[in-house]
C-alpha cells in the first residue's frame, strides 16, 4: 500500500527500520514530531508487512475520521475501501479494508469483547503521550493481549514527544522494545511574544477572560495584516470558538473563520481541514489540532495559550472542564503547526517570563479525572486495581477508592472490586456508570426511547447549546433548531437505543421535565438540591455541597433541581449550577432512594436536649418533627453530652457546693492523688460516675439546674475519705475566743482563716489542718473588720508584728483590749461596755 503513494515526508526514511523492529521484536515505539506524516505512511507500511486488518487508534473522533479520509486521498480511494474508520456512532468500513481508524475508547470496548482481535495482525497507539485514560487503556489491554494470547500480533506506539522510554519498557515487558525516531523537516518558526496590554484574570472552571478573547481576536487581525497564508488559532474549548469568531464576523467577506473541534459534524470539521484556492482561512481550534491533525495552508499559529482539562472535586464529587495554561511541550507542538510546508510564525498570547513558568508537560488524564468508567473497565479486564497491567501510571489511590464505592453503590462490583453482571451490563452500554446506569433504571419508568434521549444529551451537554434547563435543551433538539446537532443526538440516541431491552412508561407516565429529573437524579443522586429559601438562587445539594443557579435563570426559584452538570472553582464554597431540571420532591425521593434516611435524633442542639424524627435525603432535611417517647438512655446521653460541650455551668452551684469542691481539691493538693481530681475537665470527664443518678432522670437543660450538686460531690468519696473529711479539711475551725470560723479555701495550697485579732489572743501558734501537714494562713482583722496581718507564724507575729498593730489601732479602738502580752491574754468576741 505504501509503494500507491508518492507523497515524501520526513517519516518516510525511517519505515524500513520501524517494520523491521516490528518483524523482530513484534513491538516497537515511533517518535516523530507532528506534520513529519507518521500517522499517514506508518499504518501503510505496516499494512504491507502484516496479514490481516491494521488497527490504528486515536484518541479524537475528529482525528480518527481525518486520518482515515487522508490516508484514502493519498491512495485514490473512497473511505470504506482499503481505507475505513469507526468512531461512536458511525463506521465506514468494507470487505476490502486493510486499515481501519477507530478512537481508542472503540478499541478498548473490543478487546472487551474478545481480545484476540480476531483478523487484526497489528495495533497502532497514535499520540499515546497525550495520555487519555482510553489511549493508557487501550496500551495496557493491547500488551497482556499480545502476551496472553496473540504473541503474533504487532503493537506499535506513535508518540510526538521524545520522551518514549516509558513507552519501550511498557511495550517490550522483560527488554523494552525497539524505539525509531523520525527527525522534523519542519521549515523555521518565528516566535512573537504578544501579551495582553492589560492584566486579565486567570482561567477558572470552564470560563476565560472576556479581556483576553478580546486580545486574541486582535491578535488575529494583527497577524493578517504581517503575514502570509492561512492562520490556525489555539482556544481552549467551543464557547470560546464561538466568542472569538463572533469578534471576527466583519472579516467574513475576505477571510473564511472556520471553527474546529470534537463536537461539530464530520462535514464541518472536513470543511476546515480543507484548503480554499484564492480564500486565505482562519482556523479556530481546540488542542484537536495540536497534534493528530494536520491543517494544510496554515502558515501562522495564534496560541490563547490555555488547554482546557478534566478535574474531580472527590470530596464533593464533582467534575468539570477546567481551563489551564498550556504546557511548554504543548506550545511548542502547537507552534510547529506553522513551519509544515513553509517559513512561519506563531504569535503567543503570552510573556517569555511567564511561558518560563509553564509546566514543562501536560498532566496525564488519569491524575485529576473521574475515573469511575476507568475502575469499571479494569473490573470488566479482571484487574481490579490495575495491578500487573503495563499502565504508564497507577491510578491515584484515593481516586480511585472513590470510584470503586461509586462502582459499588451502583451494583456494578462486589465487595472485591470484580464486576458483576449488572456491571457488565452497564459497560456494555458504552456510556459512563452513571449514565449507563440511569439509561438501565430510567427506561422502566420513563421508557426505553426518552432515557436514551436525556442520557445522550447528558453525555453530550453541549449538543443543546446553550443555556442550563435541561429540559429546554432536549426539546430544542427534538424539534431540530440545530440540525447538525439534532443528527449527532439521534446517532446517539440510537446507540443508546440499543443497550437497553422494549420498555414502555407505566400509566404513570411522568411529564418530560419529571423524566429528565428522574434520569439526571438515578445518575446523580448526591446532586438532588432544594432550595434555600423561597424563590431563591441558592440550593443545598443532598451530597451536602452549596450550589448556586446564575441571576437570570429560568430555574431560580424552582423548590427542587436535579442537577446534570456543576462546578466549583478551587477555594469556592459553593458551586456553579450549569445544567439542570425542576423535578417535585416525589421525584426526588424516588430518583434518590438510597440516600433517603429515617432517623430518630436525641441530641444537645441550641443549649438544650432536642428529641425529633427526621428523614432525610442525604444532607437535605425533608421532615423534622418532635419525637413524643424519646429513649431514656439517650436523653441521658444528650444532657451529658451538652454538660461537656457548655461546662459545668451549667449545674448550680450554691455555696455549700463550691465550698465542698474547694475543700476537696484542698485534700487533693495536700494528702496526695488518692483524693479525688475536681477539676472542671475531670469532674466533666468522670460525670458518668459522680452525676449517675441525676443524669438518668434529667431530660432537658433545666434538670441540670436542680441537681443537688454537693451532694452529688461526695459521691466522688470512698468512705474512709468521707469519714475523714471534716477531721482533714473542717469546714470551720474553733478559735480561742470560742467563734467557729469558716475556712476559705479557694487557694488548695493555702487554706485561710479571716478571724477578728482579739479572738486570738492566747493562741501560741496558727492552727495546722490535714493531720498538721498545712499551716492555716490567718487573716488577722481590726476590730471594724479590716485586714491588719498576715501570717501564717503566729508566734513570731506576736513578738514582731504585734507591738505595732498595738501602737496605731489602739487609740483608734479604744474600747477594744490591746493587752501588751497576747499571747497571755483572755480572747474576747466583745467590745468593753462604755462607761457612763
Amino acid at each position: 500500500m505504501l509503494s500507491d503513494v508518492s507523497l515524501d515526508l520526513p517519516v518516510r526514511p525511517v519505515l524500513p527500520a520501524l517494520v523491521e523492529a516490528l518483524d523482530a521484536a513484534g513491538a516497537a515505539v515511533l517518535v516523530a514530531p507532528p506534520g513529519t506524516g507518521k500517522t499517514t505512511l506508518a499504518p501503510l507500511a505496516v499494512a504491507d508487512e502484516v496479514p490481516g486488518r491494521v488497527v490504528i487508534a486515536q484518541p479524537r473522533r475528529v482525528a480518527a475520521r481525518a486520518a482515515a479520509h487522508r490516508m484514502a486521498a493519498l491512495l485514490g480511494e473512497r473511505v470504506g475501501d482499503r481505507i475505513g474508520y469507526a468512531v461512536r456512532g458511525e463506521r465506514r468500513v468494507g470487505p476490502r479494508t486493510r486499515i481501519e481508524v477507530v478512537t481508542t475508547g472503540l478499541l478498548v470496548r473490543r478487546l472487551h469483547h474478545d481480545p484476540e482481535l480476531p483478523g487484526v495482525g497489528a495495533v497502532l497507539l497514535d499520540e499515546c503521550h497525550e495520555r487519555q485514560l482510553d489511549a493508557d487503556l487501550a496500551l495496557a489491554f493491547s500488551v497482556e493481549a499480545r502476551g496472553t494470547l496473540r504473541p503474533d500480533l504487532r503493537l506499535l506506539a506513535m508518540s510526538a514527544t521524545p520522551q518514549a522510554d516509558r513507552f519501550a519498557a511498557l511495550l517490550g515487558g522483560d527488554a523494552a522494545a525497539p524505539v525509531v525516531r523520525a527527525e522534523a523537516a519542519l521549515h523555521p518558526v518565528d516566535r512573537i511574544w504578544a501579551p495582553p496590554p492589560r492584566p486579565v484574570a486567570a482561567p477558572g472552571a470552564g470560563r476565560v477572560d472576556r479581556g483576553l478573547l478580546d486580545h486574541v481576536a486582535a491578535t488575529v487581525r494583527r497577524a493578517l495584516r504581517e503575514r502570509d497564508g492561512d492562520v490556525l488559532v489555539f482556544l481552549p474549548g467551543a464557547g470560546e470558538i464561538t466568542a472569538v469568531a463572533g469578534r471576527l464576523a466583519d472579516l467574513r467577506d475576505a477571510v473564511a473563520v472556520l471553527p474546529l473541534h470534537g463536537r461539530l459534524p464530520g462535514a464541518a470539521q472536513d470543511e476546515a481541514l480543507t484548503p480554499l484556492p484564492g480564500r486565505r482561512r482562519v482556523v479556530l481550534a481546540t488542542a484537536v489540532a495540536e497534534s493528530s491533525l494536520t491543517v494544510p495552508g496554515v502558515r501562522v499559529v495564534v496560541d490563547a495559550g490555555l488547554s482546557r482539562v478534566a478535574r474531580t472535586d472527590l470530596a464533593r464529587g464533582l467534575g468539570a472542564l477546567v481551563t489551564v495554561p498550556v504546557s511548554r511541550a504543548a506550545a511548542t507542538q502547537r507552534a510547529g503547526r506553522a513551519g509544515r510546508e513553509a517559513p512561519g510564525a506563531v504569535y503567543r498570547c503570552w510573556s517569555e517570563a511567564t511561558h518560563a513558568r509553564l509546566a514543562p508537560q501536560p498532566e496525564p488524564e488519569i491524575a485529576a479525572a473521574d475515573l469511575t468508567g476507568f475502575a469499571l473497565e479494569l473490573a470488566a479486564w479482571g484487574t481490579p486495581d490495575g495491578a500487573g497491567l503495563a499502565l504508564p501510571d497507577p491510578p491515584p489511590p484515593a481516586a480511585l477508592a472513590v470510584a470503586r464505592d461509586t462502582l459499588a453503590t451502583l451494583g456494578a462490583v462486589d465487595a472485591d472490586g470484580r464486576i458483576t453482571a449488572r456491571g457488565r451490563a452497564i459497560a456494555a452500554a458504552g456510556a459512563h456508570p452513571r449514565l449507563a446506569r440511569a439509561l438501565l433504571d430510567g427506561a422502566e419508568r420513563v421508557g426505553a426511547d426518552r432515557a436514551a434521549e436525556v442520557v445522550a444529551l447528558l453525555a453530550e451537554e453541549t449538543l443543546g447549546g446553550a443555556g442550563d434547563d435541561l429540559t429546554a435543551l432536549w426539546r430544542r433538539l427534538r424539534t431540530g433548531v440545530d440540525p447538525a446537532a439534532t443528527a449527532r443526538w439521534r446517532a446517539e440516541v440510537r446507540r443508546l437505543r440499543t443497550a437497553v431491552p422494549a420498555a414502555r412508561p407505566g400509566p404513570d407516565r411522568l411529564p418530560d421535565d419529571l423524566a429528565a429529573g428522574l434520569l439526571v437524579g438515578l445518575a446523580y443522586p448526591e446532586r438532588l438540591a432544594r432550595v434555600r429559601r423561597a424563590g431563591g438562587s441558592a440550593y443545598l445539594m443532598a451530597g451536602g455541597t452549596a450550589a448556586e443557579v446564575a441571576a437570570g435563570s429560568g430555574l431560580v426559584g424552582s423548590e427542587w433541581l436535579a442537577i446534570a452538570v456543576a462546578d466549583r472553582s478551587p477555594g469556592a464554597p459553593t458551586a456553579r449550577v450549569r445544567l439542570a431540571t425542576p423535578v417535585d420532591e416525589a421525584t426526588a425521593r424516588e430518583a434518590g432512594g438510597p440516600l433517603l434516611r429515617d432517623a430518630r435524633e436525641v441530641g444537645w442542639s441550641g443549649g438544650d436536649v432536642v428529641a425529633r424524627e427526621v428523614v432525610r435525603l442525604g444532607a437535605i432535611e425533608l421532615v423534622d418533627r418532635p419525637l413524643t417517647a424519646p429513649d431514656p438512655a439517650r436523653l441521658a446521653e444528650a444532657v451529658l453530652a451538652g454538660l461537656r460541650q457548655e461546662g459545668l455551668a451549667l449545674l448550680t452551684w450554691t455555696p455549700e457546693a463550691t465550698t465542698l469542691r474547694r475543700r476537696l481539691a484542698f485534700c487533693r493538693q495536700a494528702l496526695g492523688d488518692e483524693w479525688p481530681d475536681v477539676s472542671d475537665a475531670a469532674l466533666l470527664a468522670a460525670a458518668p460516675a459522680w452525676l449517675g443518678p441525676e443524669l438518668a432522670r434529667a431530660r432537658r437543660r433545666a434538670d441540670l439546674a436542680r441537681v443537688d450538686v454537693a451532694a452529688a460531690l461526695r459521691r466522688l468519696l470512698d468512705w474512709r475519705q468521707a469519714a475523714r473529711l471534716d477531721e482533714l479539711a473542717p469546714e470551720r475551725l474553733p478559735v480561742p475566743s470560742g467563734s467557729r470560723i469558716r475556712l476559705d479555701y479557694a487557694d488548695p495550697a493555702a487554706p485561710v482563716l479571716a478571724v477578728k485579732l482579739q479572738e486570738t489572743f492566747g493562741w501560741p501558734a496558727a492552727p495546722r489542718i490535714a493531720d498538721g501537714r498545712v499551716p492555716v494562713l490567718l487573716h488577722l482583722l481590726s476590730p471594724a473588720g479590716r485586714p491588719v496581718a498576715v501570717t501564717a507564724d503566729l508566734a513570731s507575729f506576736w513578738r514582731t508584728g504585734y507591738p505595732q498593730v498595738r501602737a496605731e489601732l489602739r487609740g483608734r479602738y479604744p474600747r477594744h483590749p490591746w493587752p501588751e502580752d497576747p499571747a497571755g491574754a483572755e480572747p474576747t468576741r466583745r467590745a468593753s461596755p462604755r462607761r457612763r
